[in-house]
C-alpha cells in the first residue's frame, strides 16, 4: 500500500455501508450518485451521508454519467460472483445469474430502459465506464467477463444517447476499464485493468480516433505503464488535464500528468485494494473517491479544480 502524504488534505468519509460503490457522479446540490454493483442499484448519497435508492437496475451497474437529456446513463456489466475476506468485498467471475451486458438509461422517476445490448450482432459482455462528449454522444468501455478458464476480449465503443447508433471503435483491448477525455476534448484516455496501462488516442471526429504511428491498440499511444502488480480501474480527468486513475491493490488514486509522468498517489485512509473511481464536483476543487471493497465514499479537496463534465445535474 502507498503511504499517505502528511501534507495532503484529508479524505473524509461521506458514507459507509454501500455495496461495492462505483461510478460516482457529483451533483450541483452537493449529493453524489453512485452505482452499487453488488446490490444492482443506482443510489444517491446526500451531503450528510444519507443513502437512498434512485433505481433498481439489476445485474452489475458499473459506471454512470449524466447525459444531454438529464437522464443517468449506466454501464451494466451483468453481475459478478462475490467473495469476502478480512472485511473486504471482492468481485469475481461471471455469475450463474449473469444478466448480460447492457447500457441503461435511468429517467428522473427511476424508470430504467435498456438502451444497447449488442453492437453489430455481437452482445455486449461487461460494459464498465462511460464519458459523454460535447456532441452528445458517449464513449464506453466493455471489459468483458471472466470465467474459470477464459476471459472475453474487450473493446471501446461510441454510441448515441438516443439509442440510434453504436459502433465499435477499438478492438481488441485487454480489460478496458476507465475512460475519459482531455479538457479540450481532443484526446481520449482508456485504462486497462490487468496490464496496468493507460492508453491515449487523438480524436479526429465524434466517435473516431486517429491512429498514431505506434503499435498500441487502434494506433494508441501509451500514456503510462505501471510497474509491478498495479491493476487499474476507472479514471477522471482534473482541470489541469491530469489523468487520475484508480489503482487497485495499491489502493490509491494515481495522478498522471498529460505527458504521462506519475505525479503522486493518493491512498484512502483505511487500506482497501479496491479503490475504484474518482469524480469532481462541478466548478470546485472537491473530489469524491469510491473505496469499494469497504463500501465507502470519501470526499477531499483536490490541489486544482476538477474538470467539469459535458453534462451535469
Amino acid at each position: 500500500m502507498v503511504s499517505a502524504d502528511p501534507t495532503a488534505p484529508p479524505l473524509d468519509e461521506v458514507a459507509g455501508g454501500l455495496q461495492f460503490p462505483e461510478g460516482p457522479v457529483a451533483l450541483r446540490d452537493g449529493s453524489v450518485l453512485v452505482v452499487e454493483i453488488r446490490r444492482g442499484t443506482l443510489a444517491k448519497v446526500r451531503p450528510g451521508g444519507e443513502i437512498s435508492v434512485v433505481a433498481e437496475v439489476g445485474g452489475g451497474p458499473n459506471g454512470a454519467a449524466i447525459g444531454p437529456d438529464g437522464a443517468v446513463y449506466v454501464c451494466n456489466n451483468g453481475g459478478f460472483e462475490w467473495q469476502e475476506a478480512d472485511g473486504i468485498t471482492a468481485p469475481g467471475h461471471q455469475p450463474a445469474d449473469y444478466l448480460g451486458g447492457r447500457i441503461q438509461r435511468v429517467d428522473g422517476d427511476g424508470s430504467v430502459t435498456d438502451l444497447y445490448t449488442e453492437c453489430d450482432g455481437r452482445p455486449l459482455r461487461g460494459p464498465n465506464d462511460l464519458v459523454f462528449d460535447t456532441d452528445g454522444g458517449f464513449w464506453f468501455t466493455d471489459l468483458g467477463k471472466g470465467r474459470e478458464r477464459d476471459h472475453d476480449t474487450g473493446a471501446l465503443y461510441y454510441a448515441a444517447a438516443d439509442g440510434s447508433s453504436i459502433r465499435e471503435v477499438v478492438h481488441p483491448l485487454t480489460q478496458p476499464n476507465g475512460v475519459g477525455l482531455s479538457p479540450d476534448g481532443s484526446r481520449l484516455y482508456v485504462a486497462e485493468t490487468g496490464p496496468g496501462r493507460v492508453w491515449s488516442w487523438e480524436i479526429e471526429a465524434p466517435g473516431r480516433v486517429r491512429a498514431g504511428a505506434t503499435f498500441g491498440p487502434g494506433g494508441a499511444t501509451l500514456l503510462h505503464g505501471f510497474p509491478g502488480y498495479q491493476p487499474l480501474d476507472s479514471l477522471g480527468v482534473d482541470g489541469e488535464g491530469n489523468v487520475c486513475v484508480a489503482t487497485l491493490i495499491t489502493g490509491a488514486i494515481s495522478v498522471l500528468a498529460p505527458d504521462g509522468t506519475l505525479l503522486r498517489q493518493v491512498p484512502v485512509p483505511e487500506p482497501d485494494p479496491f479503490v475504484t473511481n474518482i469524480c469532481f464536483a462541478p466548478g470546485s476543487n472537491t473530489a469524491y473517491i469510491t473505496s469499494s471493497g469497504r463500501g465507502r465514499l470519501y470526499r477531499t479537496e483536490w490541489p486544482c479544480p476538477g474538470l467539469d463534465l459535458a453534462y451535469t445535474a
